[in-house]
């Protein structure tokens, strides 16, 4: 006897928006910096209502594909814009917090995109902005270095750091997933250590691993600065997870 198949589920209202905003950025028809039509505008085309629209454009601002202010002028409403690592995170923090991802996997991932990221990397000598990249990194470095610095900037000093590096690999999916995965654990980082006293003999070894990384970076050793990583990034999430902070 025959049975039916299942039905996919009826798509929701607001996906006509994104799947037709879609189609427009695919197109050419909207770019980066235009402003999206307003909410009674979008509603007449596709049908629906304006509750259905003003869902589909608060989805694109938390992928963070728009960006939506108040108001009246050009910066008013939803305008389009480009920050894949928001969405990204977004996604990835809620999914963290389900445990179904794992913050260990979340590193791992973290060190597979690192450590590829930093073999790939070209540095020429005669490339201002690889000379650029690299004298930021040795600035955040030399801020780090401060005893004074409390322990969440210095988390925040050294997550750019991080991402500054992988950009040398010229791989604008790679640095838009790295951002994404510090800030998915950021949470993670800032309490990894619960204590000044713990904090000190750590930050110590990690100045030292970041000094390395970057030398190797810079001197064009890929294979050297990508081990050095992948024992800089293992050593921390072992000695927190060990703690107990974890």
């Amino acid at each position: 006897m025959a049975t039916d198949s299942p039905k996919a589920p009826a798509p929701r209202a607001y996906e006509a928006v994104l799947n037709s905003i879609e189609e427009e950025l695919r197109s050419g028809e909207i770019k980066l910096g235009d402003q999206l039509p307003g909410e009674r505008a979008l509603a007449e085309r596709h049908g629906l209502s304006r509750a259905s629209v003003r869902d589909a454009i608060r989805i694109l601002d938390v992928l963070g594909v728009v960006r939506t202010s108040t108001g009246s002028g050009p910066n008013a409403g939803a305008v389009v814009i480009s920050r894949p690592a928001a969405g990204i995170a977004a996604a990835l923090r809620l999914h963290v917090a389900t445990r179904q991802l794992s913050v260990a996997e979340i590193v791992q991932t973290r060190i597979m995109l690192e450590t590829g990221a930093a073999e790939a990397a070209v540095i020429d000598p005669d490339d201002d902005a690889a000379r650029e990249v690299l004298g930021e990194a040795a600035e955040l470095l030399a801020r780090m270095d401060d005893p004074a610095l409390n322990r969440l900037e210095f988390h925040a000093l050294d997550a750019r750091f991080h991402v500054l590096l992988s950009s040398l690999a010229g791989n604008a999916v790679v640095e838009a997933m790295m951002e994404s995965l510090r800030l998915a654990i950021s949470d993670y980082v800032a309490g990894s250590v619960r204590s000044d006293e713990a904090w000190e003999p750590l930050a110590r070894v990690l100045r030292g691993h970041h000094h390395a990384i970057l030398d190797a970076v810079a001197a064009g050793e890929g294979a050297k600065a990508s081990r050095l990583l992948r024992e800089h990034i293992e050593w921390f999430y072992a000695e927190t997870s060990a703690s107990g902070a974890e």
